[in-house]
C-alpha cells in the first residue's frame, strides 16, 4: 500500500506540476537570470514549495478543508494572490522593457526574482488560489480515499513524499534544461522569453483577482 499510495501521489503531482502556471514561469525566470548553478533552481523552488505543502496538508488533516470551501476565503486568497502575481509580473515586464544592456542577464534583478528561490517557491505557490482550492478538493478527496492521516504517518509519509518527488523530479527538469540551454539564445529571444513570463504572470494574476467573483455571477 505505501508504493501505490507514493507512486500515484507522484504521478498525480507530475500532471499538476506540468501544468503551466506562476510557479513554472518563476522558475523559468529564475534559472533565466542565475549567474549560476542555475540547474538547481528548480529543486531549491519545490523545496520551499515542499514546506508550504507540508504544512497545509498538516492543517487540511486538522479541519483546515472547511474553511477553504468558504466563498469570501476563496475570494480573499484570489484578491491577495492576484495582486501578488499582478505586480511580481509588471516588475518582470518593466525589467525587460528598460534594460539598455544586449544581455538582460547583466540587468539588474526586479526584487522578487532576486529573492532566494525558496522564498520565491513559497510566496509565489501561497499566492495562488487554484493550489489552496486544489489541496481542499483533488488533494484531500486523495488523502481521505487511502486514509492518509496524522495517525497513519506511514501513508502520510509516502504520499507526501510522492508528491514532493512528481513536483520536483519536473521543476528540476525544467531549470536544468533552460540554464544550461540559455547560453545558445540570443539577446532577443531571451528578453522575448522574459517578457511573456511577465506578461503571462501579470494577466494570470489579474485573472485569478476576478474570477472568484465571476464564478459567483
Amino acid at each position: 500500500m505505501l508504493w501505490i499510495v507514493f507512486s500515484l501521489s507522484f504521478v498525480v503531482a507530475l500532471s499538476g506540476a506540468m501544468a503551466p502556471g506562476p510557479l513554472l514561469t518563476y522558475t523559468i525566470v529564475k534559472s533565466l537570470r542565475a549567474r549560476r548553478r542555475g540547474f538547481l533552481t528548480g529543486a531549491w523552488v519545490i523545496t520551499g514549495h515542499a514546506v508550504l505543502e507540508s504544512l497545509l496538508v498538516v492543517g487540511l488533516l486538522l479541519g483546515l478543508a472547511q474553511l477553504l470551501h468558504n466563498q469570501i476565503t476563496v475570494r480573499a486568497i484570489g484578491v491577495l494572490g492576484g495582486l501578488f502575481l499582478l505586480f511580481m509580473g509588471v516588475l518582470i515586464v518593466r525589467d525587460v522593457v528598460k534594460a539598455r544592456v544586449p544581455d538582460l542577464r547583466d540587468a539588474k534583478d526586479p526584487p522578487m526574482v532576486k529573492s532566494h528561490p525558496i522564498v520565491g517557491g513559497i510566496l509565489v505557490s501561497m499566492s495562488n488560489p487554484y493550489w489552496w482550492v486544489w489541496w481542499a478538493t483533488v488533494g484531500f478527496a486523495f488523502m481521505a480515499r487511502y486514509q492518509v492521516s496524522l495517525q497513519n504517518w506511514g501513508l502520510l509519509l509516502a504520499f507526501f513524499l510522492g508528491h514532493e518527488a512528481g513536483d520536483l523530479a519536473w521543476y528540476l527538469t525544467v531549470s536544468t534544461t533552460v540554464y544550461l540551454g540559455r547560453n545558445r539564445i540570443n539577446a532577443k529571444v531571451y528578453s522575448g522569453l522574459l517578457l511573456a513570463c511577465g506578461i503571462f504572470v501579470a494577466l494570470f494574476g489579474l485573472y485569478l483577482g476576478v474570477s472568484p467573483f465571476l464564478e459567483s455571477m
